[in-house]
């Protein structure tokens, strides 16, 4: 053992093993994701706007990046250039004049029905090495976690 890891104890030693093993797992898995998106003009970033609008609906710029984990100011750089390559248009909504919407336009429906697919069968083959128990563990573990709780 590393004579600096030996300062630490016990509890933080298995914490900073946790840690790190996780980090490295989620990019090892997020690597081979990110060749997916890259080989279809996507960022990261386009890509998950473009997946919580396909599955979830339109929302406003605000409860997007909230759901994703994005700054506004981040948001705004996204939706633009989704909407840039039209794949996305903000809509006022109706409820609130205030605020604009956004939605997949139907090339963003088409672009992410070609992309979603391979993610998701990528995400099946790297998660095949885990039971469907141990899938459920750790997703149960990584909700927790995330938490805080």
């Amino acid at each position: 053992m590393n004579s600096k890891l030996k300062s630490y104890s016990e509890d933080q030693r298995r914490v900073l093993s946790a840690w790190v093993k996780l980090n490295r797992a989620n990019e090892s898995v997020g690597q081979s994701d990110l060749i997916i998106m890259n080989e279809h003009g996507l960022t990261i970033s386009q890509f998950g706007t473009m997946e919580t609008l396909y599955h979830k609906g339109s929302m406003c710029q605000k409860e997007l990046g909230e759901k994703l984990l994005r700054s506004g100011g981040n948001m705004t750089k996204v939706v633009d250039n989704l909407e840039r390559d039209g794949y996305v248009i903000r809509v006022r909504d109706e409820k609130d004049r205030r605020y604009f919407r956004i939605e997949l336009t139907s090339n963003g429906t088409e672009k992410i029905e070609e992309v979603f697919p391979k993610i998701l069968a990528n995400l099946t083959d790297r998660f095949s090495v885990l039971t469907k128990q141990e899938q459920i563990s750790l997703s149960e573990l990584c909700k927790r976690l995330g938490l805080g709780k």
